[in-house]
């Protein structure tokens, strides 16, 4: 091996040198103009701030101590022709040196005294709004990469969170119209790591904290927010959205954040304990959740955001595996996916909270149960929306019923129909109504209309029908807005006889697990149960099961009904109290429901429910009973069609191709 000559090692010390001296000058220099250079810094950055953004920005007095520390005395921003934004009597901020080597601006160190952060929204005029200003967009069209534009956002966010912070006399206001909510904090200290502090709101004398660990130089930041006595409770959100939401303790941890193979990783942990909620389209009582948790590891990629299956939701002592992705190019894709693992059933069960599902309160089961959802959306193609649900259950069985006997549909009762609130009148359902009739003594034309406009797999569906869900999803998605659901017979049994009439979101949950439990532990036929859905929907105003409906629209009994009257009363079942404006004064039907009978027939016929027929399917046999004729009458013939009824066009149906 060749020994290096002395010669090279001379040069080699007088560049070492060299580069030391130059950069000794420099720093020398820059140490003696540093006032000047923050001063042309500052003024830099005020005129940015005016040009770019609209801020007025004014500091009475700047200066440097050492090379780091920044000191400002009195400053205001206020944003152009809005209020007053920021003040604070005193501002130090000493920042790190090595990450300045690499273009990144890190706090190590933060005062503050006797500031007010001031967030105004008043007649729709935000004196924030400057944070939302868009940049003059270029003629050259980018692509963003979320992946590496998040994680950048999480640097800058990081870098801000100072190592050491010593806050005194700090208020956060908002005020949104007539709404106004006020934090105070007398001191926030972060010393080796450890947050620290105590703070007020809108003046009530029991103190919050937030206290935790902030270790911003390893992405580990971990918070803790709870009241000295009592609960937690946010004002704003009470005031601004009519919701009561409180709890004991809220804890939020991000543990690591990392970059892997095109994607952004952050990994992190959420709790709360005593969580209650009260708000009118949740549930119609208050609900507590007393322990929920969240394992959360949020993926960005180039194009998506995803909340990864390794993910974990704890409720009590229940787990759930979840998994959602959005992906927004090169369209939009929603995909959810459910993993509840076989478990016990009472675990499940006692995970739920009093009051959130009323009917089963107190029911107590065994076995083991499952539940797996598969979802995917593509905004490209919403016709192909995917959905798969499956449920497992091994030697589940229900011990003791809740608030609610549910097989109480096998025997004779009482049903209650209401309407805007208020009770309609008492139904009987059982052989104490005159007008109650059997499974048997009803058309089959009627039967067969009804479960064809209605529910046609409903004797072989175990309550839910996923190919109309299906079509609901894409025909809703389609639409942007709520143009039919996929409810069965057998949920909108179990929504009117269990159930109050308040739509809340958890109410449907509610209707979907009774609707599991009746149909997959078999606790009522399926004949029995149509039976009963026939003889307690509404078909008019005040007017309710078959019985009525057939002498009410054609003074017969529900067999004595042919095919065009059974697909008419089919018709009228989604909207029973415009009923009448499909006749004219001579009580036959208006044309256009012409196209609504060639489908139903159609249909009827291809599943080998009655032969073809040339003539419309009995459209021109409809007759209205002639006492109804009179009220018919008492109208004109061009009378539009009212309340939601319009003319029918066959592809506008085509849901009913199951």
């Amino acid at each position: 091996m060749s020994r290096i000559s002395s010669k090279t090692i001379k040069r080699f010390l007088w560049i070492i040198g060299t580069i030391f001296s130059v950069s000794f000058i420099l720093l020398s220099v820059a140490f003696a103009k540093r006032e000047s250079l923050m001063k042309f810094a500052l003024n830099k950055m005020l005129k940015k701030a005016k040009d770019d953004y609209d801020l007025n920005i004014v500091i009475k007095s700047a200066h440097l101590s050492g090379m780091k520390t920044l000191h400002l005395r009195h400053i205001s921003v206020v944003p152009n022709h809005r209020d007053s934004l920021y003040r604070a009597d005193e501002l130090a901020i000493k920042i790190k040196i090595l990450p300045l080597l690499w273009g990144r601006i890190e706090i190590q160190q933060l005062d503050m005294r006797q500031a007010l952060l001031n967030l105004t929204n008043i007649n729709g005029v935000k004196n924030f709004d400057f944070l939302f200003k868009k940049k003059k967009k270029s003629n050259v069209q980018s692509t963003i990469d979320w992946s590496k534009l998040v994680g950048k956002l999480m640097d800058n966010l990081i870098d801000k969170i100072p190592g050491e912070m010593n806050v005194k006399n700090f208020q956060i206001r908002v005020i949104d119209d007539t709404l106004e909510v006020a934090l105070f904090t007398q001191f926030a200290t972060i010393e080796n790591g450890i947050l620290q502090s105590t703070f007020w709101v809108n003046k009530n004398p029991i103190p919050w904290h937030l206290n935790g660990l902030v270790e911003p130089s390893d992405y580990h930041l971990k918070f803790s927010l709870f009241a000295d006595k009592g609960k937690v409770e946010l004002p704003y959100i009470k005031q601004k959205l009519q919701l009561q939401l409180n709890f004991d303790t809220l804890s939020t941890e991000l543990k690591k954040a990392e970059r892997s193979s095109g994607e952004f990783k952050m990994y992190g942990h959420w709790s709360v304990t005593n969580l209650g909620i009260n708000h009118a389209k949740i549930a119609s009582t208050s609900l507590v959740f007393p322990n929920i948790a969240i394992q959360s590891n949020v993926f960005v990629g180039t194009n998506y955001f995803s909340l990864d299956s390794s993910s974990i939701i704890t409720l009590g002592k229940a787990k759930f595996s979840p998994f959602i992705k959005y992906t927004i190019t090169p369209h939009k894709k929603y995909e959810l996916k459910l993993q509840i693992p076989t478990t016990t059933a009472q675990t499940l069960f006692d995970a739920i909270p009093t009051g959130m599902f009323q009917s089963l309160d107190g029911m107590k089961v065994e076995g083991d149960v499952g539940y797996s959802l598969d979802f995917l959306l593509d905004s490209n193609r919403p016709d192909d929306v995917k959905l798969d649900i499956h449920t497992y259950k091994n030697n589940f069985k229900i011990k003791q019923y809740g608030a609610v006997d549910i097989e109480k549909i096998k025997y004779d009762f009482t049903y209650l129909p209401y309407e805007k609130g208020n009770l309609v009148r008492p139904i009987q359902i059982g052989a104490d109504n005159p007008n109650y009739v059997s499974f048997n003594e009803i058309s089959p034309h009627l039967r067969n209309a009804i479960l064809t406009s209605e529910d046609y797999s409903f004797f072989t569906h175990k309550g839910f029908n996923e190919e109309a869900i299906r079509k609901a999803i894409a025909t809703n998605f389609k639409a942007h807005s709520y143009k039919r659901g996929g409810s069965t017979i057998s949920m909108q049994l179990v929504k009117n006889i269990f159930l109050n009439r308040q739509k809340t979101l958890f109410r449907k949950i509610e209707e979907i697990m009774l609707v599991w439990l009746i149909e997959n532990n078999r606790l009522v036929s399926k004949q029995r149960m149509y039976e009963v859905y026939l003889n307690m929907i509404e078909w008019g105003p005040n007017v309710y099961g078959i019985g009525e409906a057939a002498r009410f629209y054609f003074g017969k009994h529900p067999m004595q009904l042919n095919l065009g009257e059974s697909i008419y009363l089919a018709h009228i079942v989604p909207k029973p109290k415009a009923a009448l404006y499909a006749f004219l004064s001579d009580g036959s039907l208006k044309p256009y429901l012409k196209g609504y009978y060639n489908l139903i027939g159609g249909l009827m016929v291809r599943r080998r429910m009655i032969m073809p027929d040339s003539t419309n399917y009995g459209f021109y046999q409809v007759r209205l009973k002639e006492s109804l004729r009179r009220t018919i009458a008492a109208t004109t013939d061009t009378l539009q069609v009212e309340n939601g009824l319009q003319e029918l066009n066959p592809e506008s149906l085509d849901f009913l191709e199951q």
